[in-house]
């Protein structure tokens, strides 16, 4: 375990205009997050009417916007993009944010989606099995030498891509629990396995089966400024987010909600705010909450 852990704001780039995400991107950079993470839908789920960004373009806006913190997904689907494309993808952002790209990616998570927009409707084992080739092609594209793949899903003849990353490897980060599908592939490939909440209290069979991915938690965050503000942040948040993954209260009470997972060995945490990471809130929770967790 790190003795600092890391804190990642999720903002799934949706029911914002672009200024708005803007304005809270660089204050989440000024607060001190360790990296933004977007989300990778064709329509947001649950708001198939709801505005929302692709997550490649959003993050070259990121890249833009900012100069230190990390850039990623949670996560992106690997169903969206053939590997070839993907890895191309991946090393331009790399390259245009000077080596500060992640690679979140999963198998899938709203099949209904992909049957929609005409991605088939393939099972799990399918996607899952699918994911792991994509990411085989991935790295061998990302060393910058001729490629040759003959798989089940893709067929790879004498292929090659430059620039390679900046800094030699992309982290990657794959999300999930289950053992079957997603352990081996966390196990295989991932520098970062996101554990569900779900999955946090089978930790110590889930430990063995990630291989050496550090272990990193997802959260959703109602934080209340003040004790007369608590009862209407908490309610908004579970209202927002369900009691899943949800820590809500005032700073002391978040703070002591995150210390429980960092106990158990997380070692980053991923957040969603309920206000959609408004500016002050990201400003109190660096302020209050990360000393008293760290």
């Amino acid at each position: 375990m790190t003795s600092t852990p890391q804190f990642s704001v999720f903002m799934p780039q949706m029911r914002m205009d672009m200024a708005t995400i803007e304005e809270r991107v660089r204050a989440a950079e000024a607060s001190g997050f360790h990296k933004i993470d977007l989300m990778d839908h064709l329509n947001p789920p649950l708001l198939p009417a709801a505005p929302m960004y692709d997550a490649f373009v959003m993050a070259t806006a990121v890249a833009a916007w900012t100069e230190q913190v990390r850039i990623g997904h949670m996560v992106l689907c690997g169903q969206f993009r053939h590997p070839a494309l993907l890895a191309k993808m991946i090393v331009s952002v790399d390259h245009f944010s000077g080596g500060r790209f992640d690679l979140g990616i999963g198998w899938g998570s709203v099949p209904d989606e992909m049957e929609r927009f005409g991605l088939g409707d393939e099972p799990p084992a399918v996607r899952a099995a699918r994911l792991r080739e994509t990411l085989e092609v991935v790295q061998a594209l990302l060393t910058g030498e001729p490629v040759n793949h003959e798989g089940r899903f893709f067929q790879i003849e004498n292929a090659q891509q430059q620039p390679t990353p900046v800094n030699g490897h992309i982290p990657i980060v794959i999300g999930g629990a289950g053992r079957k599908l997603t352990m081996p592939l966390v196990r295989d490939f991932a520098d970062w396995w996101n554990c569900p909440v779900y999955g946090m209290h089978e930790l110590d069979e889930l430990i063995p089966m990630a291989g050496n991915a550090r272990l990193s938690v997802q959260r959703a965050i109602g934080l209340a400024p003040s004790s007369a503000a608590r009862e209407e942040v908490v309610a908004t948040a579970q209202r927002r987010f369900g009691d899943w993954a949800l820590v809500a209260g005032t700073p002391d009470e978040v703070a002591e909600g995150l210390k429980a997972d960092r106990e158990m060995g997380a070692e980053q945490f991923v957040l969603q705010f309920s206000d959609f990471a408004a500016p002050e809130t990201l400003e109190l929770f660096a302020a209050e909450v990360i000393p008293a967790v760290t």
